[in-house]
């Protein structure tokens, strides 16, 4: 079969690897150059940890078997699986990490409950002030921003994939082809939309009832930190955001400990990994409400970094880039991705929220198999 994919973000570039892997040809067509989206906007986390349990959870549990296993043949991905610590400081918040290693899904997670003393030895970065941490095995890191080329350089190898930047789909032809900006058309036996945040256009033509919403969020990214950290750091303002957390202690959380107004007022918490070069990517915000301004806010910067060096027990490198990113999401959170059939032979994939770079893989899998690939 012939493949069109349109979007060259991750989930996109995992829809052109399942479909190469199965033997087929793919013609992956992307607007930009080089993807700029919420898929290099990211933290490159696998982050199996705070999904929900059902669905949410085994796609990213079979995720996170992909990402490794792709990993091991695209060095270049920088696959690590480095687990994770949410850091408690309160007892409000260990009762929440005391609740989840209770969950009946807590050994498929790879939680365990670690002291004071365990978390300094898991990760010895952390000279702060903290009572404790929940440990995620599973949960592991790529570099967001080389793992787009690094896959399609392995998919060029193939002789299979041809990558065409720089090109507009404006048009589905039937449900075999697309037509673009320049008047060319890409005809093939399958059809596969992965238009991200990309919400106008064509996609508001094919689906113009799209349960899908926009999310902006902010970031940072510092020097390198002269030593390593050697697991992906969250704080407990975490558990507020993420389902598999929720039940009595977190609401007790929630009541005996609001966050910070400026945190409350930007929907933030805590989320720290290395990059390859030894920077620290920290963030992040949550904005919901459209339009979104074109302004980076200064609070939400300086929020993060106070938490992150009380963490660390030590000032952070200094701030090399700050960024804003705007991601995809079902209006219904608890969905994992949309995925629309547009016909016999088109699909629209979109809208999996902060689960993009965790679950392409196995959504991308999901896809392929429906679409009888």
């Amino acid at each position: 079969m012939r493949v069109i994919v349109v979007g060259a973000g991750v989930l996109g570039t995992m829809h052109a690897w399942q479909a190469v892997e199965r033997g087929h040809e793919v013609v992956h067509i992307e607007r930009e150059t080089e993807a700029r989206g919420a898929s290099v906007r990211n933290f490159g986390l696998v982050w199996v940890s705070g999904r929900a349990g059902g669905e949410e959870l085994a796609t990213a549990l079979r995720a996170r078997e992909l990402w490794e296993t792709i990993g091991e043949r695209v060095p270049g991905l920088h696959f690590r699986p480095n687990g994770s610590l949410t850091v408690v400081r309160t007892d409000a918040e260990l009762a929440v990490a005391e609740q989840a290693v209770k969950l009946p899904d807590a050994a498929a997670r790879g939680y365990r409950l670690l002291d004071a003393d365990e978390v300094r030895a898991a990760n010895p970065a952390l000279r702060g002030d903290l009572l404790g941490g929940l440990w995620c095995e599973r949960d592991a890191a790529v570099e967001p921003r080389l793992a787009q080329p690094a896959l399609r350089a392995a998919l060029e190898a193939t002789g299979r994939y041809t990558f065409v930047p720089g090109r507009e789909v404006r048009e589905l032809v039937g449900d075999r082809a697309v037509r673009d900006d320049h008047g060319q058309l890409h005809e093939g036996d399958l059809v596969i939309l992965c238009t991200g945040a990309w919400l106008g256009g064509l996609v508001r033509e094919l689906a113009p009832e799209l349960p899908v919403r926009r999310v902006r969020l902010q970031m940072m990214q510092t020097d390198p930190l002269d030593e390593p950290l050697t697991t992906s750091v969250a704080d407990g303002d975490s558990f507020r955001y993420y389902p598999a957390f929720a039940g009595p202690a977190l609401e007790a959380l929630k009541a005996a400990q609001p966050q910070p107004p400026v945190a409350a007022a930007h929907k933030m918490q805590l989320l720290m990994v290395q990059r390859q070069h030894g920077g620290l990517t920290i963030g992040d915000t949550h904005e919901y409400d459209q339009p979104f301004g074109f302004d980076v806010d200064e609070e939400p910067y300086e929020h993060l970094t106070a938490v992150a060096e009380q963490l660390l027990g030590r000032p952070l490198p200094r701030i090399r880039r700050r960024w804003a990113g705007v991601y995809a999401q079902c209006t219904d959170t608890t969905r994992v991705v949309h995925r629309e059939r547009l016909g016999d032979s088109a699909w629209l994939v979109t809208g999996p929220g902060g689960r993009g770079m965790t679950c392409s893989p196995a959504i991308a899998e999901t896809t392929a198999n429906l679409a009888n690939l």
